[in-house]
């Protein structure tokens, strides 16, 4: 890997049918780096390749290649290939005249175009296949006979859409440690696109984070997995403990009733944090020398070790050990300082908090109607002035998705992340961000009808009406 920065991508924005595919992203990849964009089905990741590729153009934004502007640059003139998760091979040639596709196109002289399909065959392991049909080639094979298409023009950027999605668990990881080989072999940049964490852990120099349209974290496998910026990595990323958690002063968290060490600092006094640890940074000891104590509920061998799930006091903690814990036995749990990491919560704030208008008001009946977002919400047991502008505090227990085709709002389910007793779930509407607390597993990325309990609300008038 070079120090160089060969790609740069500046504010991509990218929108369809008014939704926000890239929120004004921006990455620079260095040459000669194997690169891999992470993150859930619908976070923006193919959409960014294609960009690159030049098969979609953005709203606004710029893409520097060598340090030049290659926005108006089509395709087939970018110096860069593409391998796509279906490989796209051409089934009436033979391996040879798929991989010399390219280079006919460029009307290079048929001895060179020899040389070069040869030398590239060989280097992908395919040497004295060039006369074997497409169909006649198992599902790695075929795999390598794209990548040699698209390498063999000696592009120096080697887009990689998914390319091994189509392929048997044990055929995957045997093609992830070709790849990553032969990107070494050849000093190509290449930049990956894959929904697996393991594969992106394994192939990676650099592993960029992405979710709902923006990035979420770059760094190399290490930092993403040590280090998470946020909750989202921390879950995505492998599995750990996320729970809730007071920053009591600098090097000092409570999680649950029991005060940790730990080594981070620069938080405010009382400050409402997100606490990661993972499974295999706990210690399992006698209940008396733990720093929390819970019961197994449950233990699975997973064939490198044991996961135990440990009820502390309702809370669910994950637990990976050499050593199994027999359901139903107390133990104590210990973390050390430098396995604790604490981070700012993604959402900021323990309350829904949001404005509203009051535009109608039953005083016999006890109701009123406000407007939300440009919907007409009823509120049974409160009565203020029509016109008025109201402040609502509502728990995040106290809004919820619907499983009925309409509610108050639209929503779009921006993160799923469990905390132990239960998922705590952000919801994007037109004008807010919604905090959730579920005991239902919903999935990131779709749209869902809210709806929001005002039983237990605060009310607080911050405009009067008119006179």
């Amino acid at each position: 890997m070079s120090d160089k920065t060969i790609l740069s991508l500046r504010d991509i924005y990218v929108e369809f049918d008014g939704e926000v595919i890239l929120n004004k992203i921006n990455l620079d990849i260095k040459d000669k780096e194997f690169v891999t964009l992470l993150g859930p089905s619908g976070c923006g990741k193919t959409t960014t390749l294609r960009i690159i590729g030049g098969f979609l153009d953005s709203y606004s934004g710029d893409v520097f290649f060598d340090g030049e502007n290659i926005n108006k640059l089509p395709p087939h003139k970018r110096n860069v290939n593409t391998v796509f998760q279906k490989y796209a091979l051409f089934p009436h040639m033979n391996v040879f005249d798929n991989v010399a596709f390219g280079l006919k196109l460029k009307k290079l002289p048929k001895d060179e175009i020899y040389k070069k399909v040869m030398k590239m065959l060989a280097t992908v392991d395919l040497k004295g296949y060039e006369k074997r049909p497409i169909h006649k080639l198992s599902g790695g094979q075929q795999q390598r006979v794209a990548i040699a298409r698209a390498l063999v023009c000696e592009p120096k950027i080697l887009l990689l859409d998914e390319p091994l999605g189509a392929l048997d668990l044990k055929l995957r990881k045997d093609m992830q440690i070709e790849l990553k080989n032969l990107q070494h072999q050849l000093q190509t940049t290449f930049i990956y696109v894959t929904h697996d964490q393991e594969e992106a852990l394994r192939m990676s120099d650099t592993v960029v984070v992405m979710n709902n349209g923006n990035i979420e974290m770059v760094g190399s496998p290490t930092d993403v997995y040590n280090e998470p910026a946020n909750a989202f990595v921390a879950d995505f990323i492998g599995e750990a403990n996320i729970l809730n958690g007071i920053m009591l002063e600098d090097y000092r968290v409570q999680v649950q009733d029991s005060v940790f060490e730990c080594e981070d600092k620069g938080f405010d006094k009382n400050h409402p944090v997100d606490v990661v640890i993972r499974p295999e940074d706990i210690e399992v000891t006698s209940p008396e020398e733990g720093q929390v104590r819970g019961s197994v509920v449950e233990t699975i061998f997973k064939g490198v070790h044991y996961e135990m799930t440990v009820n502390c006091g309702g809370c669910m903690w994950l637990i990976h050990s050499t050593v199994a814990q027999e359901v139903g036995r107390e133990i104590g749990m210990r973390v050390i300082p430098y396995n604790i990491h604490i981070m700012e919560k993604l959402f900021p704030h323990t309350e829904n908090v949001f404005e509203a208008e009051v535009v109608s008001c039953d005083a016999d009946n006890g109701s009123m109607e406000i407007q939300l977002e440009g919907n007409t919400i009823k509120i049974e047991g409160q009565c203020f002035d029509k016109g008025c502008v109201l402040e609502i505090s509502v728990k995040p227990e106290d809004v919820y998705i619907s499983g009925e085709e309409t509610g108050h709002l639209e929503a779009y389910i921006e993160s799923v992340i469990y905390k132990g007793i239960h998922n705590e779930i952000i919801l994007e509407t037109d004008e807010h961000h919604w905090l959730v607390s579920s005991d239902i597993d919903e999935q990131i990325a779709t749209y869902v009808q809210m709806k929001i309990n005002f039983d237990n609300a605060k009310f607080r008038v911050v405009r009067e009406a008119e006179k």
